[in-house]
């Protein structure tokens, strides 16, 4: 059920999709603005070896092939040089947006719906790793390609998208690619367990945001309050809300649970992102992951060995 600070009217899953699709130019340019204040290069694969880029000149070690040695650069002082280029091995990464009804609410506590920031954090980390050289996609969406245009083809490809799906299709995620997934992740919990399992069988690194309203985290309310079922529109009322409370934090923890267990099992990374906090915290924790520091937590979120708040 949704908070009552939902909208009066339920959406369907068209209307969704056709709102987001308009507010999508905005929403590219917040991306934009977000990923530029984050380094580029997120996997850091500056490494020497085969590729096209310029790295750095190091010094000649004798036994290496002579040809290897940059002469323009060597007849600048007494020493040998060596030209050595940048690794250059493009890795695919997956990213997928939960485009559920669900994702569509907003409380007073923040100033954006679950959706608008799971979208703006999918295509700033789409800016960033297609600058980086990788291979960016969207699972039955989109097929993997490098390019710096990253996000705007990601942002095309919502516009014209008419699929609400809260989870992706996993027959294209190989083995050794990465996958992102931004979700409230509010399926039941068999649902959830069976995902986890279908998506640690691939292979595939994950990375799992929960993108969550504050309202969500605390549940601020009291009274006599409606509460509405986002995909069905089916409403229930209680008199007492605040009476709630302690249970619905319990079942809420216990889901957040078992998405974390599952996430530490799998050698993967879960956080929680909450839409009161600057989104490039939510791109901070995704980048540090990406890049293999698993030391990381950025503030504000929560990695697989911390709670939840």
């Amino acid at each position: 059920m949704a908070p009552p600070e939902a909208a009066t009217k339920t959406r369907t899953r068209v209307e969704t999709a056709l709102a987001l699709a308009a507010r999508l130019p905005e929403l590219l340019v917040a991306a934009r603005r977000i990923a530029a204040n984050v380094m580029l290069g997120v996997h850091g694969r500056r490494h020497p070896g085969p590729g096209e880029t310029f790295w750095q000149f190091r010094p000649y070690v004798p036994g290496e092939p002579i040809r290897q040695i940059d002469w323009r650069r060597s007849a600048h002082d007494d020493h040998l040089y060596v030209r050595e280029r940048e690794w250059e091995a493009s890795q695919t990464v997956w990213l997928w947006v939960d485009l559920s009804p669900s994702m569509d609410f907003r409380s007073r506590l923040s100033q954006a719906t679950k959706l608008d920031r799971a979208v703006i954090l999918m295509l700033a980390l789409a800016d960033i790793l297609g600058r980086g050289g990788e291979r960016i996609g969207m699972p039955g969406l989109a097929e993997p390609r490098i390019g710096r245009d990253a996000a705007d083809r990601l942002a095309e490809v919502l516009a014209h998208a008419r699929l609400t799906e809260d989870w992706p299709r996993l027959d294209r995620v190989a083995r050794y690619s990465e996958l992102v997934v931004f979700s409230d992740f509010l399926a039941d919990a068999e649902t959830t367990r069976g995902r986890l399992r279908a998506l640690a069988a691939r292979g595939a690194g994950m990375h799992l945001l929960q993108v969550f309203d504050p309202a969500e985290e605390v549940f601020p309310y009291e009274g006599r309050l409606e509460f509405r079922e986002p995909e069905s529109g089916v409403t229930w009322l209680t008199e007492r809300a605040g009476g709630l409370r302690a249970e619905y934090l319990a079942k809420l923890e216990a889901h957040r649970s078992l998405i974390r267990s599952f996430a530490r099992q799998a050698g993967s990374s879960f956080a929680v992102h909450h839409t009161d906090r600057p989104a490039v915290e939510g791109l901070l924790f995704l980048q540090s992951r990406l890049s293999g520091d698993a030391s990381f937590s950025g503030r504000g979120q929560r990695n697989t060995e911390r709670p939840a708040a």
